[in-house]
């Protein structure tokens, strides 16, 4: 299985959808598909435990603290709930930018990890939680079989839960393995990171006091701020900002709540902080937002 066979699967099914460009949530597999013709200007958004394939073009990805590139035929793994910034770099017309977005089901990796021998070299001794490498033909085999299985009723109700459960399986064997396993052992350091991210998330408009945030997964501050920051790429109180001021984007984008109500509802105590900080990240106010979702 070659990765042009799996892009040309992916191109026919933004075709038939009707997808020159942009993105496609494949509502049968969960997989989400992207085509770009030309390179993209910087964004931000947040990933979730993921996996993504280049198949043609490339991109950039990572935190304000550390960017990653990411070329065809390689694939990243995103192993926390993470805010990050991208860009397409390469792409044009006559060779799209395309990609795959396969959503990581943390349950059967769980499940499946206590059957995988652990990788015994360094590849991923990096703690960052975004890991990049060359995808093998196995991952792009299993992948490709998933899309076409996902085409008819009886082979997505048979055969597609078990070549979703190949692609997990695949993915702690090959390169990425050390990324997901960090992730998953109970008291790895990863583990512990994950837990104080997903606890930042389900407070979002708490004021973090890093002591506490430490205390509760067992970490000193010292070493928790530490650690976090290898993890994810930036600070606490960062993780945080980034996390309202995405969630303050889909709040303006999908809500009819006034601009002073989505800042006090993420935890920001003024609206003219909010808006400060909303111009700096996204390069225009929250009511240029608005304004611009309405002539859309």
């Amino acid at each position: 299985m070659t990765t042009q066979t799996l892009r040309d699967r992916v191109s026919s099914i933004l075709d038939h959808s009707g997808v020159r460009e942009g993105a496609l949530h494949h509502e049968t597999s969960g997989v989400h598909l992207l085509r770009h013709m030309s390179p993209t200007g910087q964004g931000a958004t947040v990933y979730r435990p993921l996996l993504c394939l280049i198949l043609q073009g490339a991109k950039e990805v990572g935190t304000s603290a550390k960017t990653l590139p990411v070329r065809a035929g390689q694939s990243l793994i995103v192993s926390h709930t993470l805010p990050v910034l991208s860009r397409i770099t390469e792409a044009a017309p006559e060779a799209p930018y395309v990609a795959l977005v396969f959503p990581l089901d943390l349950d059967l990796v769980r499940s499946l990890a206590p059957k995988a021998v652990p990788p015994t070299d360094t590849r991923a001794s990096d703690a960052f939680s975004i890991h990049c490498a060359e995808t093998d033909d196995g991952i792009t085999d299993a992948l490709d079989r998933y899309l076409e299985q996902c085409e008819t009723d009886a082979a997505l109700r048979l055969l597609a839960p078990i070549t979703a459960r190949e692609i997990h399986a695949r993915l702690l064997l090959g390169p990425h393995g050390d990324t997901l396993c960090r992730l998953l052992w109970h008291e790895s350091t990863a583990s512990r990171i994950s837990q104080a991210t997903q606890d930042i998330k389900a407070h979002l408009s708490r004021t973090i006091i890093v002591k506490e945030l430490a205390r509760s997964v067992g970490m000193s501050s010292s070493a928790f701020f530490e650690q976090f920051k290898a993890v994810t790429g930036t600070s606490p109180l960062q993780y945080q900002k980034d996390l309202r001021l995405l969630h303050a984007r889909d709040a303006l984008r999908t809500s009819g709540a006034k601009v002073s109500e989505i800042a006090f509802a993420v935890g920001y105590e003024s609206p003219a902080q909010f808006s400060r900080e909303y111009s700096r990240k996204f390069g225009h106010s929250p009511r240029h937002e608005r304004k611009a979702l309405a002539v859309g």
